[in-house]
């Protein structure tokens, strides 16, 4: 910041005037009759002789205190038509005085004709002729929509105010207008006025310009982890004016897989080319990823999963990490500003075109996965924004009707079943029905799959003044229910169950909070709703690592978790069968690390969940023996077969095809670097080891019919065995695991597992006129680990095997698993 102290050494009794639109408002508070804008405290401030050091950074325009001793701010009651009084004195000497003057409105010719307006559609609507507004407030006394240039945003300058009128620009609770003008290149935002209260919910301040909660894009910084202007964390926002354009979709239309058959890879946008290794033209953006989807189709996946694509501000946790001597930003993303506007800097071309080219780039995305037959689904964060708790910034939800968008206590006070400071009120009838219409926007006009759903167990629970008769029409017997309570039909999850648009796409549930409601097994569904299967993930980790217990749950997970969705009416596929996600150890660090490594996110390894169900092999971190790297392999191939042979959907974690590592950090929402890239020089010297072994499994799984069925198998199609046919142990002890599948397309399937750290040579079932050849044994090294048909020396690894096959048994070493095919037995 440039400081100047001033030349006077004695200050002239001459008031300072200051134009009140640089500096300052006027309060209507009767307990402040002054109360100043961050950039005249900032001017009177500087006048005063003392240290620059002692200069605050302002920006917040509430609630401020300067508790500088040297300095003696005041706002004095008496006011009159030019303005009031501040003064500000050094130690021992005089009063400087600035007198601030209110601004007199300029004579500006009108650049819009405006007129009424319509109510609805909430947010800017196009037409031919002009642009409508229209944006909810309840408990707002004013409202004026903002229009700004590209140019004048980063100044905060508004280029033209109109103000609404509450006769003529009001309907009920929609503030609306139209305009008739050139719009090309404009922006907008609004100014809302009303009770600054926080007691009561109410956080009004006439002075911020907002985000309209329905912009279709934010333009604000233009290059990603870069701070705004004056080193600001949080750049002024604005939505874009739209217009009539068009998109050539080239007859993009929906893939409409079968849930069933989806293998789903969950992954970063900026993170899967952002790394040099890459050579994209555009690395780390919606088009980079373009770049790189025949990667995709080659590893056999057919649906992403894209982590948080809204608009949030990766700088909101900006700070100087000492650790790594870089800074801390949002990297994931899961802080959510506006949900109906992509990601800006995300695109290649940035902010530039007001916006626009962020549309057009996600859009190219999905078109061009549509045509390599891969889905695209959103994670979506309705549980929070980016707002915090009431020392968070005023942005636009906060601004417009804070008691509305987000849960309170009787006192005003933020729930925080999100754990990131608030939680939006999702059942409130307003909210319910934004969330409905950002939904079906992103799937009408962005033409997405279906979304994820983060801490979706916020999306149950009751909203603030819960009113049964408000959203049932009638008092329900026993109603007891307090704001946050669990709702067991959701009015918010009925809407989205229901809508004739979004109940025909994937529909996944988180199904957890950080308030304690965990409901894998039993969220709310519809009959259509999926769940992330955190238990899967849990019962599968202990059973892989030898943890003694777990053979009847595994065997469970591997049908697909009947137990958990069976009784309930749902299917299989219901189940989104995870070993690893975003946050958690990778698949290389589930095998590498007993406990998490943290220090370099800067909390002292404090964050990030201890409970990991990780197995280092014996030894702990990279730097072992070559037996324990052996081991490793072994069991990330046996990790990622079981995902592949499970019934449910698979979802593989970016970069597991590959073995990536974060070094054993289980929770990098903060780094921008290495840790979170996809390192593609990586993958290349893993392409004839862990990476084939990935794409073959995965691609066989395909190929199977029975390896992703509609309902859950039954003893027709499905027999368990132990060491022995048709033997199975469910024993507390037991580490073996082995079962038997019809399919109409390879005939039969032998698949085990061996967990234990003892080998076993085990009976195979006997099949007449038909014997078992291997197919997987994740105890080999590649490429015996898959014995593809391109395999050198095939047919001579399989005759290794001859004589146990033919006594009808195979020897299993430790810890791994095999595939076997029934074929025909051409010597008999």
């Amino acid at each position: 910041m440039n400081t100047k102290k001033n030349e006077t050494k004695n200050p002239s009794s001459t008031p300072t005037y200051i134009p009140s639109h640089l500096s300052a408002k006027l309060c209507t508070d009767s307990n402040l009759e002054g109360f100043l804008y961050a950039s005249v405290m900032e001017k009177v401030l500087r006048s005063a002789s003392y240290s620059p050091l002692h200069i605050p950074k302002l920006t917040s325009t509430h609630n401020f205190e300067f508790r500088n001793p040297h300095i003696q701010i005041k706002c004095r009651s008496r006011r009159n038509n030019n303005g009031f009084v501040v003064n500000a004195s050094d130690t021992g000497g005089e009063l400087d005085t600035a007198v601030v003057e209110k601004e007199k409105p300029r004579a500006l010719p009108r650049r819009f004709q405006v007129l009424q307006g319509s109510p609805t559609p909430f947010g800017a609507t196009a037409q031919k002729d002009g642009v409508n507004f229209a944006i909810y407030s309840h408990n707002a006394t004013s409202a004026t929509l903002c229009l700004m240039t590209p140019s004048d945003l980063p100044e905060k300058r508004i280029t033209e105010e109109i103000p609404l009128d509450q006769l003529t620009n009001k309907t009920g609770d929609v503030w609306h207008v139209f305009l008739k003008g050139d719009f090309t290149d404009m922006l907008y935002g609004y100014k809302f006025d009303g009770e600054f209260c926080p007691e009561e919910g109410h956080y009004y301040d006439s002075s911020q310009i907002l985000l309209d909660p329905y912009a279709k894009a934010v333009v604000s910084r233009g290059e990603f982890g870069v701070l705004g202007p004056d080193d600001d964390c949080w750049s002024q926002m604005a939505g874009r004016i739209p217009s009539v354009d068009e998109f050539d979709w080239e007859g993009d239309l929906p893939l409409a897989f079968a849930q069933r058959d989806l293998v789903i890879y969950e992954m970063h946008v900026r993170g899967f080319t952002r790394h040099e290794s890459s050579k994209t033209e555009s690395r780390g953006t919606y088009l980079g990823v373009v770049e790189k989807l025949d990667h995709l189709k080659e590893l056999g996946v057919n649906c992403i999963e894209l982590m948080p694509c809204h608009e949030f501000n990766e700088l909101e946790y900006f700070s100087y990490n000492p650790v790594l001597g870089d800074y801390r930003l949002n990297y994931w993303g899961y802080s959510t500003i506006n949900y109906f506007s992509p990601m800006s800097r995300y695109a290649s071309a940035d902010a530039r075109n007001c916006g626009i080219n962020a549309i057009n780039e996600f859009k190219q995305l999905v078109k061009e996965a549509h045509k390599r037959g891969i889905e695209v689904l959103m994670d979506v964060v309705f549980n929070h924004t980016a707002e915090g708790n009431e020392n968070g910034p005023i942005l636009s939800f906060r601004g417009v009707d804070n008691s509305v968008f987000y849960m309170l206590a009787p006192k005003g006070e933020f729930y925080n079943y999100s754990g990131c400071g608030n939680t939006f009120n999702c059942n409130h009838p307003i909210v319910r029905q934004f969330i409905v219409d950002a939904l079906r926007y992103w799937v009408t006009e962005m033409h997405v799959d279906g979304f994820r759903f983060d801490l979706a167990s916020i999306l149950t629970r009751g909203s603030s003044l819960w009113d049964a008769v408000n959203v049932y029409g009638n008092q329900l017997e026993d109603d007891l229910l307090t704001t946050g309570s669990p709702l067991s039909s959701p009015p918010l999850i009925d809407m989205i169950s229901n809508d004739p648009i979004l109940r025909g796409v994937k529909l996944i549930a988180e199904a957890w909070d950080c308030g304690g409601l965990y409901q894998v097994g039993v969220f709310p569904h519809w009959g259509i709703w999926s769940e992330w299967n955190g238990k899967y993930r849990d019962t599968v980790r202990q059973f892989i690592k030898g943890t003694d217990g777990f053979s009847g749950a595994f065997a469970e997970c591997l049908c697909g978790s009947p137990n958990l969705y069976q009784e309930g009416g749902r299917k299989p596929w219901n189940s989104i069968n995870f070993i690893c996600a975003h946050d958690g150890f990778t698949l290389a660090d589930l095998v590498t690390y007993n406990d998490k490594r943290n220090l370099a996110n800067g909390e002292d390894n404090k964050d990030g969940d201890s409970h990991n169900n990780s197995w280092n092999c014996g030894q702990e971190g990279e730097f072992v023996s070559i037996s324990v790297k052996r081991l490793r392999k072994r069991q990330m191939r046996n990790f990622f077969l079981c995902l592949m042979v499970s019934q449910g959907v698979p979802m593989i974690h970016m970069g597991d095809e590959y073995g990536h590592t974060k070094g054993g950090n289980n929770n990098t929402y903060c780094h921008d670097n290495h840790m979170n890239y996809f390192q593609w020089d990586k993958k290349e010297e893993t392409s004839s080891d862990f990476f084939r072994f990935a794409r073959l499994v995965t691609n066989f799984r395909h190929e199977c019919e029975s390896l992703g069925l509609n309902d859950f198998p039954t003893a027709e199609r499905l027999q368990w065995h132990g060491h022995v046919p048709e033997t199975p142990d469910w024993s507390e002890t037991s580490r073996f695991v082995a079962f038997t599948m019809t399919d109409s397309v390879k005939g039969e399937l032998y698949i085990a597992f061996n967990t234990s750290h003892l080998p076993v040579t085990i009976t195979l079932p006997e099949r007449p006129g038909y014997r078992w050849d291997p197919l997987v044994d994740t105890s080999k090294p590649a490429p015996f680990d898959f014995l593809s048909h391109d395999v050198p020396d095939r047919e001579l690894a399989v005759r290794q095997y001859a004589h146990f096959l033919d006594a009808n048994l195979y020897p299993m070493l430790s810890y791994s698993s095999i595939i076997l095919l029934l074929t025909p037995d051409i010597s008999s």
